[in-house]
């Protein structure tokens, strides 16, 4: 059993390692080159921040849908073990047993299509393009 959540808790922290953020990137221009890199990471944070408060939405993230996936495997699970377990006499413990191994495939399947790459809104993304081009920022596109 000790394993089983090991290899549980392992397969979470890489889940969620791989939810990096997408950003805008910025070309060099004069402007970018005048004021620093570390003044542009700080006005594309106060673009976003901007964005994210005027209601736009970066995007759904993939702890979510990890989530989302894993609650209804559990569900259809249990379900279906319940199913079982009243055929065989016990619905109880069908439902137990199928709510586990349903939650586990669900968790599974969110791991694994949370590697594709996320996708920003576009709204979201105009948004902090515009606000950082008013700032005198190029944005070549996001990555």
């Amino acid at each position: 059993m000790r394993l089983i959540a090991k290899i549980i808790l392992t397969s979470i922290l890489l889940g969620l390692l791989a939810c990096s953020s997408t950003g805008p990137i910025v070309y060099p221009n004069s402007h970018f080159l005048s004021v620093g890199k570390e003044t542009a990471e700080r006005d594309i944070e106060a673009c976003r921040v901007m964005a994210e408060t005027a209601g736009a939405d970066e995007g759904t993230g993939r702890l979510g849908d990890i989530a989302t996936s894993t609650a209804m495997g559990a569900g259809v699970g249990a379900a279906s073990g319940a199913v079982g377990g009243a055929v065989y006499g016990s619905a109880g413990q069908g439902s137990l047993v199928g709510a586990a191994s349903g939650a586990a495939a669900g968790l599974l399947r969110g791991l694994m299509f949370s590697a594709r790459p996320r996708q920003t809104s576009q709204a979201y993304a105009n948004f902090v393009s515009r606000c950082l081009e008013e700032k005198g920022y190029e944005v070549t596109g996001w990555q």
